[in-house]
């Protein structure tokens, strides 16, 4: 790490920390040519492959904004896609991989969103999932029936047909 002060190619470091959200260390350093002190923040890199072969890191704010279209007029907080988008990335980083496909960013979507409201998850899996016909949305909405039906807890409101 070159000293931000005097361009030294060394630095030493002086104490490290993990960050709130335990995805990062921060680290106070020093440099031994001038004493000058800096800090830096450490994360591992996670990098999307778009369909177009481009490779841009991941970023939770494209997350939650193309999740927000979806929420539109939903009951849903800028919190609650702040939650999803922490548990989109961790899921993504669980898979050990440095590059992911943004399709395996969606699939990841698809599960926290089901959960935060049915709606929009139906909004988000109908352009996600390319629906074509109005058998892709009886059958999406079957699925959401029968694990309601199977998990008693589920609070997700879902109309009667």
């Amino acid at each position: 790490m070159h000293c931000p002060f005097c361009r030294h190619p060394d630095s030493r470091v002086i104490d490290s920390r993990t960050s709130d959200d335990g995805l990062s260390i921060r680290r106070r350093r020093q440099c031994p040519e001038c004493g000058g002190r800096f800090s830096t923040i450490e994360t591992a890199s996670l990098n999307v492959i778009k369909r177009s072969g481009v490779i841009e890191p991941f970023s939770r704010e494209k997350v939650i904004s193309g999740v927000r279209k979806a929420c539109q007029g939903r009951p849903v907080t800028e919190a609650d896609l702040a939650v999803l988008a922490q548990k989109v990335e961790e899921a993504v980083r669980q898979t050990g991989a440095s590059q992911v496909d943004t399709n395996e960013i969606g699939l990841a979507i698809l599960g926290p969103l089901r959960a935060l409201d049915v709606v929009a998850y139906l909004r988000f899996a109908s352009v996600y999932r390319a629906f074509e016909s109005l058998d892709d949305f009886e059958t999406a909405i079957g699925d959401l029936r029968a694990d309601r039906v199977a998990a008693p807890g589920f609070d997700g409101d879902l109309p009667r047909a």
